[in-house]
């Protein structure tokens, strides 16, 4: 692949395909780490004198207009952070966005309104996607791939758009490229991955090509009662997918047979209901109990403070760790515990972290810990399991040489 040093950029409209889809609430940024990932690309392409075109998706708008995921207030952010004003197109390939573009200087940037508000961006049609992509491609002159979020997307944006002009991997893209390779090739050991998240049947893939490399796989979050219930324990109200659990039991004896260890909560923290996350107000009938004894009708939301410890041993001696999705309802105060554990276990440890993205780097930022203490934080949680699951990203695909 090449990289942005390989393009001559000044005075060039360079098309940057960023992932700026970050977490709103109303018009405010609750989470700025997807937009401060790629600033510095930016930042180097501007320094170069390029007239920059950033574009990005942000929510699942239904191929039109949605004012509710406007990019409008990531423009802001973004000329903030690189301390420079950021134009603002109100569409992606129409007046506005022509305009904006045409008025772009040696060292400007403007932003694009989201991609998502046309069809042809998503389209399963090769020939609808393709027909945007040339509509995209006549806003610029070269083409930096830099949304790792987005990579493992076939869209117009991220695949088809790079076939239409000369093409380089951005820097951010470079680093998470990387990082995977060392999760995947030559891996120092021991190899310690930590899963949770809600569901058993989004990490099926990824479980299966880390039982012939990972040393030690950790389940907690949402998907640890389909282990629960897989080992023969009833798992009160808790979230269960019971299609999975002979998924799990084979796991768990080919794991046996390859020398993987699976290590499964030996408790849990439950509540009779679902914790208010917006308000953070108390929960009257929390408790913790060991895996075999969760109450009828109790939802487990966290693993429990044994397993806490357990799993911090297990990630001690560590020489790399990969953690992808949180232990429990981290948004809440009473069941933050395993997650804030398991961040604190990869500081602790002399290994070389990766933390996943998604939910994982919502949870790092949100709790408080310096993300610098991390070997790396993924800007792209699905992109970087598909990755480890073995799949052909058609985003990175596309910037091949």
């Amino acid at each position: 692949m090449k990289t942005i040093e390989d393009l001559e950029v000044s005075g060039k409209r360079v098309f940057v395909r960023a992932d700026l889809n970050v977490p709103l609430s109303g018009d405010t940024i609750t989470d700025d780490g997807r937009i401060r990932a790629v600033a510095p690309t930016i930042a180097k392409l501007v320094e170069r004198g390029a007239r920059v075109v950033v574009a990005s998706h942000l929510g699942r708008p239904k191929g039109e207009p949605d004012p509710k995921f406007s990019l409008a207030p990531v423009a802001v952010r973004l000329g903030e952070i690189l301390g420079r004003p950021v134009g603002f197109a109100t569409d992606t390939v129409g007046d506005s966005a022509k305009a904006t573009v045409a008025a772009l200087g040696d060292g400007e940037v403007t932003l694009l309104e989201n991609l998502r508000f046309n069809a042809g961006e998503t389209a399963k049609d090769d020939a609808e996607r393709g027909a945007f992509a040339d509509q995209l491609a006549a806003l610029a002159d070269l083409y930096v791939g830099d949304g790792f979020g987005a990579v493992h997307r076939k869209h117009a944006s991220v695949y088809d758009l790079p076939a239409r002009l000369p093409h380089a991997v951005g820097d951010l893209i470079a680093t998470e490229v990387g990082v995977l390779k060392r999760l995947t090739e030559d891996v120092a050991r021991p190899y310690v991955v930590v899963l949770g998240g809600s569901k058993v049947s989004d990490k099926v893939g990824v479980i299966e090509n880390l039982l012939g490399k990972a040393d030690r796989i950790l389940i907690g979050g949402g998907m640890m009662y389909t282990f629960i219930a897989a080992q023969g324990h009833g798992v009160g109200g808790s979230l269960l997918q019971e299609d999975q659990i002979p998924v799990v039991q084979d796991y768990l004896k080919r794991g046996a047979e390859q020398g993987v260890e699976f290590v499964i909560p030996l408790d849990t923290a439950v509540s009779g209901s679902f914790p208010d996350v917006k308000t953070g107000a108390p929960v009257e009938d929390f408790a913790v109990v060991d895996v075999d004894a969760i109450p009828d009708g109790a939802l487990g939301l966290d693993i429990g403070p044994k397993t806490a410890q357990l799993f911090a041993e297990k990630i001690a001696d560590a020489k790399t760790v990969f953690w992808n999705g949180p232990m429990g309802v981290f948004e809440h105060p009473a069941f933050a515990d395993g997650t804030r554990a398991v961040a604190q276990a990869l500081i602790d440890s002399d290994a070389f972290t990766v933390v996943g993205g998604g939910d994982s780097a919502a949870a790092v930022r949100t709790l408080g810990f310096d993300e610098t203490k991390f070997g790396h934080i993924s800007t792209g949680g699905g992109a970087s399991l598909e990755y480890l699951e073995g799949k052909t990203l058609p985003g990175l695909a596309a910037l091949e040489d």
